[in-house]
């Protein structure tokens, strides 16, 4: 295994850092994260659960949409849009997902990956707290997409969250639960790393796309 580890090096100066970032993270999810996603799980019916997920899943195609549009996918920015009408309309504000039905899965875009396109390097890996591993190039794009989505206050949620701090709340409590990553799955005392090398190579893969 450690040989094997050798050939999953990324570019991290921050090592030190990023793996009390990544410890941090870990005992947060087990002690407050898991258990309020398991909370969750009891106190709300599935059909509840699914129409929350699908909420903010449909604000989240706005950066999608705007990214996409940068990338210049044409089709992809078609679809997207088509989703965005379908689901805010006959999906009464996202709460259902009729989009993917008629063939219009979810597409994921963001300004890291947009970045990337127009051949904006990595940068040194970076491990957030509570957001998870990252580099960046990547965390610039997440302040982008925040800003963005801010700005445009799409059906008046970002707007909405900073008078009712329980919207952001419930957005974090689902985003943990529909994140099917565990920390310690890998089983492995070199979890750090192999998680670093996932990251990275998907990320290059969602680029290429």
């Amino acid at each position: 295994e450690r040989s094997t580890l050798e050939a999953l090096n990324v570019y991290d100066p921050l090592e030190s850092i990023n793996r009390r970032v990544y410890h941090f993270n870990y005992r947060l999810d087990q002690w407050v994260l898991l258990p309020l996603v398991s909370g969750y799980q009891y106190v709300t019916p599935r059909f509840v659960r699914t129409g929350v997920s699908n909420f903010f899943n449909n604000l989240g195609d706005v950066p999608n949409l705007f990214n996409s549009v940068l990338q210049l996918k044409a089709k992809r920015s078609a679809e997207i849009t088509a989703r965005l009408m379908f689901n805010t309309i006959i999906g009464v504000g996202g709460l259902w997902d009729p989009a993917t039905s008629m063939g219009l899965p979810r597409q994921s875009e963001d300004f890291g990956q947009t970045l990337g396109f127009y051949g904006v390097p990595d940068g040194p890996y970076l491990m957030l707290p509570v957001l998870g591993p990252s580099n960046l190039r990547d965390t610039t794009g997440l302040v982008v997409d925040y800003a963005g989505e801010q700005a445009i206050n799409y059906l008046n949620v970002p707007e909405a969250s900073t008078d009712h701090p329980e919207i952001f709340a419930l957005q974090v409590v689902d985003k943990r639960y529909t994140t099917k990553f565990r920390y310690g799955q890998l089983n492995s005392p070199f979890e750090y790393e192999k998680v670093r090398y996932v990251y990275t190579q998907s990320r290059k893969l969602q680029i290429a796309e």
